[in-house]
């Protein structure tokens, strides 16, 4: 059954000096609104226990049009202004929930330059995107079209920090079911191999960032040597980012087409719940955790099984995979990293990664059948292992429950 979605297409293009200077004034514009705003609501919070909503903000920007100081604020296209006020309204929602830290001030150096406008302020005619305040259209690369007769609802304009423009279309988009299949994976996200399968199948990690770290490294040392403000320094700058950047999209691309293709040859994908933020801290494999960017592929899996009818299958993460033997379900007491195989005291030999992927396969399908969660429960019973970890060890390993 083809299925409804929202879906941003994110296109190149390349703007008029013209374009580019009013583009230049809107990001400006928007950052100031934004971080003003903030002000605001921050000090009438902690000065007056006074919170501010979207509304008053919103009245509060038309004053400060009207101020001999803020009045450059009436030159750009109000719409961008107005989304920054509803971004900080929404940040400030997600804040409240706890689903969020406390909104923080936008940074002309470290943030991202954009600014969104919505219907009312684009015209979109036969291929052809002009934004508000401008007379000709953008100059778009289409690398890939947009669905045949839809209509654009919301356009995002950025520029990142290598220089390059971007434009994002968000639309409707009508996307087919994948065809069904009987066919299931475990994934066991790892360094050396990316990922590994329950299947045996070891994709290799192509450690984008290692590949280029010497290019890395040598822009960053001449970027060190420019003055501080000078031309010099923002060109050594933009070619520090310009290898970022590279190292991103290669990143990008590979974990687009692996997603892609465990979505489309399953039914259903099992992975584990792995707690990177916590995982970052070890600081002697930080760095190559980062460039493995494993929340960045479970957030692929997500949404595309979502978008092609597939079922994923989220395995907590204190669910000892890898300790854990296949074939007995006995738990050995520890495994070191530097172990890649072991033996059981059953007889059975397992290779780490393709262990833990059959084991987070196996727990994946029980959750999916019993609608319940291999989460260990506090009240355990006199083996001193929880109930709820004991019946999932016992199904992994074909033991029948007393």
């Amino acid at each position: 059954m083809a299925r409804q979605v929202r879906r941003a297409f994110k296109y190149r293009f390349y703007p008029t000096s013209e374009q580019a200077a009013e583009l230049s004034r809107t990001f400006g514009c928007v950052r100031l609104v934004y971080n003003k705003a903030l002000e605001e609501r921050t000090r009438a919070w902690y000065g007056e226990r006074r919170r501010i909503s979207y509304v008053q903000s919103s009245a509060a920007l038309t004053q400060w049009k009207r101020t001999p100081e803020l009045a450059f604020l009436a030159d750009v296209s109000c719409v961008p202004l107005q989304q920054a006020l509803r971004h900080l309204q929404t940040a400030f929602a997600n804040f409240f929930a706890k689903r969020a830290a406390y909104p923080r001030f936008k940074s002309r150096k470290r943030s991202r330059a954009s600014a969104e406008y919505t219907c009312s302020a684009f015209t979109w005619r036969d291929g052809h995107l002009t934004l508000a305040k401008m007379t000709a259209p953008l100059d778009i690369r289409w690398s890939r079209p947009l669905p045949e007769g839809v209509e654009p609802s919301t356009v995002t304009v950025s520029r990142d920090s290598a220089g390059r423009w971007f434009v994002s279309i968000l639309c409707q988009d009508t996307i087919p079911a994948a065809p069904a299949t009987d066919a299931t994976i475990g994934i066991d996200a790892g360094i050396t191999s990316l990922v590994v399968l329950s299947t045996g199948e070891k994709i290799v990690n192509p450690r984008h960032e290692r590949r280029d770290r010497a290019r890395l490294a040598r822009a960053q040392r001449e970027l060190s040597r420019k003055a501080p403000g000078s031309a010099n320094r923002d060109k050594a700058r933009r070619k520090v980012a310009r290898v970022h950047a590279r190292i991103a999209d290669r990143r990008r691309d590979f974990l687009h087409k692996l997603s892609t293709r465990l979505v489309r040859e399953n039914q259903t994908v099992v992975i584990e719940d792995l707690a990177v933020a916590n995982l970052l801290k070890n600081h002697t494999l930080a760095r190559v955790i980062s460039d493995a960017a494993w929340a960045q592929l479970r957030a692929m899996l997500e949404y595309k099984c979502a978008w092609y009818g597939r079922e994923l299958v989220v395995v907590d993460r204190w669910f000892p995979s890898t300790k854990l033997c296949g074939t007995c379900g006995t738990v050995r007491a520890r495994l070191p990293l530097d172990v890649r195989a072991w033996k059981c005291e059953c007889g059975g030999v397992h290779d780490r990664d393709v262990n833990a992927a059959r084991n987070i396969l196996a727990a994946g399908l029980a959750v999916s059948a019993c609608g319940d969660g291999v989460r260990p429960q506090r009240d355990s019973s006199w083996t001193g292992r929880s109930s709820a970890k004991q019946e999932t060890q016992r199904a992994i390993a074909g033991i029948p429950s007393r």
